[in-house]
């Protein structure tokens, strides 16, 4: 297989995880980019080559514009590679950047906020996708204080969180977009946990680092099948 793939990444901690190793293990390039290094994003998928984007988790906001000035020529990648018909996936803020790109809304989610396994739950839409058709139940890692409020016109629900929120979304011909990590591998999970409590874990930060880390054979069993989809579309 071979291929080109633009990573936009926002963090140091946040990397493309188990779905960067899979796709180059797959064949493909990744061509990452790093806003917050004072990269440029690129306009368009062309301007580096590229077959295909995904688009990282951060623990910015996906409206601190003003804060990560990088985010918004990313929103406008994603809006022209949606619309030029290429394959998409945005991931928990790629997720909500896509979605603010496309005419949805994001929020604070007034629940608090979603950490550790949640399973995928998919709707009737979702059951049929072509990228999450038998993932219904599955684990996958969340972390996340925001959620899609309001989907962008034309998009289709394909899972959702328990407090309603959207957990997948189908943007486009070949544009997808999940609030959950399938990228985390547990050590970056508790890396995230453990930078928000300098002086340790207390019970239920160490209750659920040991979760996460408890499902690491199930995580990855489940999230390279879906890996693999992804890289498929690619040319």
């Amino acid at each position: 297989m071979s291929g080109r793939l633009l990573v936009v990444q926002h963090e140091p901690d946040a990397p493309a995880g188990w779905l960067g190793e899979w796709w180059e293990a797959a064949g493909l390039t990744l061509v990452i980019v790093r806003g917050d290094l004072g990269e440029p994003v690129p306009a368009r998928l062309g301007d580096v080559a590229a077959d295909g984007l995904v688009v990282l988790g951060g623990a910015m906001g996906a409206g601190d514009d003003a804060e990560h000035p990088w985010l918004t020529p990313t929103k406008d990648l994603v809006r022209d590679t949606v619309r030029a018909g290429a394959p998409v996936l945005g991931v928990c803020l790629g997720h909500q950047l896509a979605s603010v790109a496309l005419g949805g809304t994001v929020a604070r989610n007034p629940r608090g906020r979603t950490i550790g396994l949640e399973p995928v739950a998919l709707t009737p839409h979702g059951a049929d996708d072509p990228l999450l058709a038998g993932f219904d139940g599955s684990p996958a890692v969340h972390f996340n204080d925001d959620v899609v409020t309001t989907t962008p016109p034309g998009a289709t629900v394909l899972a959702r969180l328990p407090d309603g929120s959207p957990q997948a979304l189908r943007l486009g011909l070949q544009a997808w977009s999940v609030q959950f990590h399938p990228e985390t591998s547990p050590e970056i999970f508790e890396d995230w946990v453990r930078s928000e409590r300098p002086d340790g874990l207390d019970d239920e930060a160490d209750r659920v680092v040991a979760e996460v880390a408890a499902a690491r054979v199930s995580l990855r069993t489940t999230w390279q099948p879906f890996a693999a989809r992804f890289a498929a579309l690619l040319p």
